[in-house]
């Protein structure tokens, strides 16, 4: 097993993605496009990780690597690579997969309550995110762009403003439009210039509701980095 991380900005790293993989002993690649990294012979891995970023989908123009990207990922879906994108990286697979992506009615910013579907809490990798005894995931988000679901894709989580918050296409390829890779000090650094948004509040959750959050994140990582 070898994995590909994709950055699309330096800021937004594998995070806990990484602490898991090194733990397991799994080797990682990390490409950042926003330092002029190139994208590799799919040949290389078995698992691809898009990340997060602030530019949008609809946008592609502004950030010209995105276009690459796209057609990197569209071929890494049709070699039956195993997948996971993370925000912007959700949004790009749902591009990918013929959805529409576009600007949201609001941002969706600090910890928040996704609800799984049926279909979300029967799946092997979503299910570990569940609190326990509920059908209910405690998530970070930082985005305000949302995506039509896929054809062919499932639906496994949906929120009170965008009811496409993950999905899952064929059995390899998973799309959370949260995070579930930041720690506290990430959210904190992320956030430490944004407007209208209370950071105290935010860190104290953070620390609230870390430990057992990091430990389903876990659960998610163990079900999907596996042949």
């Amino acid at each position: 097993m070898n994995v590909l991380a994709v950055q699309n900005v330096t800021a937004e790293g594998p995070g806990t993605i990484e602490d898991h993989l090194r733990t397991a002993n799994i080797p990682l690649t990390v490409v950042d496009l926003e330092r002029g990294h190139s994208l590799p012979d799919t040949g290389i891995f078995s698992h691809l990780v898009i990340l997060g970023g602030p530019m949008a989908v609809y946008e592609m123009d502004r950030t010209a690597y995105l276009r690459d990207e796209a057609r990197f990922i569209e071929m890494a879906v049709k070699e039956n690579k195993h997948v996971l994108g993370v925000c912007l990286g959700a949004q790009m697979l749902a591009h990918v997969l013929g959805a529409r992506v576009y600007a949201g009615g609001q941002k969706e910013i600090g910890w928040d309550t996704v609800s799984l579907t049926a279909d979300g809490g029967e799946d092997r990798c979503m299910r570990e995110l569940a609190v326990e005894g509920e059908r209910r995931a405690q998530v970070f988000q930082w985005h305000g762009d949302t995506f039509d679901l896929p054809a062919g894709a499932v639906r496994l989580a949906s929120s009170a403003l965008y009811p496409n918050q993950a999905f899952r296409y064929s059995d390899r390829v998973y799309a959370l439009q949260f995070h579930i890779e930041v720690t506290p000090g990430i959210v904190g650094g992320w956030l430490k210039n944004e407007k209208g948004v209370d950071l105290p509040l935010i860190d104290r959750r953070s620390k609230e509701i870390y430990g057992p959050y990091r430990a389903r994140a876990e659960g998610f990582y163990r079900n999907f980095f596996r042949l």
